[in-house]
């Protein structure tokens, strides 16, 4: 059966068809949707797990057990995984255990641009690389064979281009297969020093077969002598159509690299040239192996494109109309009716430095709000906020907060919560409670109350956690009081202790309920344009009537503005409360 899928919905139907037992994922721009898709089959147990880390043990539990098993999540959360990564290369598996992995070149959701392939080189493990949907299909059922056949975990590689593009996929069924059973083996499952040495040298005999087997994994597409290009995943689609005069050979298994392959390869071409993404992991093997490389002048950030491809090789590019006329500029901004606007406000009007963390509020660093000073990687907030005021003489200079979400923070802030507390520090930490993982698409967590398939799941108390890990100092507030949350902030950081604030309110797309008539702007407004320091995008200002102005199709009824409005200038929209 033929089916347009985009990159992920193809590689959640590779899993079901290679008849999957378990999944368990944490969500990541561009990796999401694998795992979502997967909820939507039966059959199996789907899961989100609180990290990337902890999922990958989950999935390497499972595959102990002999069941077929897989993880997916972004670039950033393989650094979080790295850990078991490393040692499961060494431990192999029982049942197939495949990880996927969504790079995103040209950052497009993410905080830095790294380039996966280097995990692959560091594990030692096989890494494919899929460049459509029907091969992202491919690459699922042919990574679970190869993880059970070789006993260790298999790579597969995607970029966002990849993930989020549509093509046409042949699907087929899901054929139940008997699980491995597991044998006790101490010395394969135990890695203390000893037995690690040992399974070290299996680890270097597996690579050398790998490395045989990855040559039957590149293609050659052979049309002149003149250039021949090496590359891989999505950078073959730019390839094909930009150098269609060229000779290609694609790569299926980007680690090992197929010497060999590669080498009866560069006997049929003239010029043999490397086109791949981010950085020169393949030329710089081929270079090592002393393989002639013709060099192309190129950067290494960013994602490639046709017109890209063109470039390098020197070829004139198409002329293009420009667009007539000018498209408005829209920044990203959090959504009208954000939970977190509120306390954003409060935090500018005392000027804080704030120390953030990876989120939907990540955003609150754009005007008007300006109020995040950081951005570094999950749950780095809570640690930061911690060092900062250590490093700023503590109490007396202590002018700092730090801020995440209830995802995060249960994702790996907890953990810097821990060591502020054992440590003795006074940080303040700011936990947004919206119930659920914004940024990403609206995912549940432990603190939502249901899972991954809407199922009701037990509800994780902040409050009650945080006091059991032996925060003294634990208050709620909600976002859309500014007055109380700009007491509950002069309030908390006098303290000379750690405290914790939860400023507690559900998404505006999760509590549906929230939503209520739109407010409007009445002819008691003064244009001091307080209203608009809230950065909502439902407010505008008026130029020729020197007011602000809000939009009924945008507003959600929050009822933040009015509280701001000195004036009583903003009301419930009287038309729309008459119809």
């Amino acid at each position: 059966m033929k089916s347009v899928l985009s990159g992920n919905e193809a590689f959640a139907r590779g899993a079901y068809e290679a008849a999957v037992k378990l999944v368990s994922s944490y969500p990541g721009t561009p990796s999401t949707e694998i795992t979502e898709n997967l909820a939507k089959y039966d059959g199996f147990h789907v899961e989100w797990a609180v990290n990337e880390k902890v999922a990958l043990e989950v999935a390497l539990g499972a595959s102990m057990s002999g069941a077929r098993a897989l993880t997916a999540m972004k670039h950033v959360g393989l650094n979080v995984a790295a850990d078991p990564l490393m040692t499961a290369s060494y431990t192999g598996v029982n049942g197939g255990l495949v990880i996927i992995v969504a790079d995103d070149p040209n950052m497009y959701s993410s905080q830095n641009e790294q380039d996966s392939r280097h995990y692959a080189r560091s594990s030692k493990l096989p890494m494919l690389e899929p460049s459509d949907s029907a091969e992202a299909r491919v690459s699922v059922l042919n990574a679970f064979q190869i993880s059970e056949e070789y006993g260790c975990p298999v790579l597969v590689r995607s970029v966002t281009r990849v993930s989020h593009s549509l093509s046409v996929v042949e699907t087929g069924e899901r054929t139940e297969i008997q699980p491995i059973e597991f044998q006790k083996d101490p010395l394969r499952w135990v890695m203390t020093p000893v037995n690690a040495r040992a399974r070290h040298k299996i680890v270097e005999e597996r690579l050398v077969k790998l490395r045989e087997l990855s040559g039957k994994f590149a293609e050659e597409y052979i049309n002149g002598r003149e250039i021949g290009i090496i590359t891989s995943g999505a950078s073959f689609n730019y390839v094909m159509e930009a150098m269609p005069e060229a000779s290609a050979l694609k790569l299926g298994m980007i680690w090992p690299l197929p010497i060999a392959k590669i080498k009866e390869f560069a006997g049929k071409v003239d010029k043999l040239y490397v086109v791949e993404e981010l950085d020169s992991v393949i030329e710089t093997e081929l270079l090592a192996a002393g393989i002639s490389i013709m060099p192309l002048q190129r950067d290494f950030c960013g994602e490639l494109s046709v017109d890209k491809v063109m470039e390098l090789f020197g070829k004139k590019l198409p002329e293009t109309k420009p667009l007539t006329g000018s498209l408005p500029l829209r920044l990203p901004n959090m959504c009208a009716g954000c939970s977190h606007r509120g306390i954003f406000f409060a935090l500018n009007k005392l000027k804080l430095t704030v120390l953030g963390d990876i989120g939907c509020y990540t955003l609150g660093y754009m005007p008007p709000l300006s109020v995040i000073d950081s951005c570094i990687c999950m749950g780095a907030s809570a640690s930061m906020a911690h060092g900062f005021d250590r490093g700023t003489g503590g109490l007396k200079a202590k002018h700092s907060v730090g801020i995440l979400g209830d995802s995060t923070f249960l994702h790996t802030g907890f953990n810097g919560l821990i060591s502020t507390v054992y440590n003795q520090g006074v940080s303040t930490l700011i936990i947004l409670d919206n119930r659920i993982t914004g940024m990403t698409g609206h995912q549940p967590n432990p603190g939502s109350g249901f899972n991954i398939r809407g199922m009701p799941a037990p509800k994780l108390d902040l409050e009650a956690l945080c006091r059991a890990i032996g925060v003294k100092y634990v208050r709620k507030v909600d976002p859309f009081d500014p007055d109380l949350c700009v007491q509950a902030l002069k309030e908390e950081t006098a303290r000379e202790d750690v405290s914790v604030i939860i400023a507690e309110r559900s998404c505006i797309f999760i509590d549906k309920a929230a939503v209520k008539s739109p407010y409007e702007i009445n002819a008691e407004c003064s244009g001091c344009k307080m209203c608009l320091r809230l950065g909502c995008p439902a407010i505008s200002w008026n130029t020729e009537k020197r007011k602000a102005l809000i939009s009924e199709a945008q507003c959600t009824g929050c009822g933040l503005c009015p509280k701001v409005c000195k004036f009583d200038a903003i009301n419930s929209n009287s038309k729309l409360n008459a119809r």
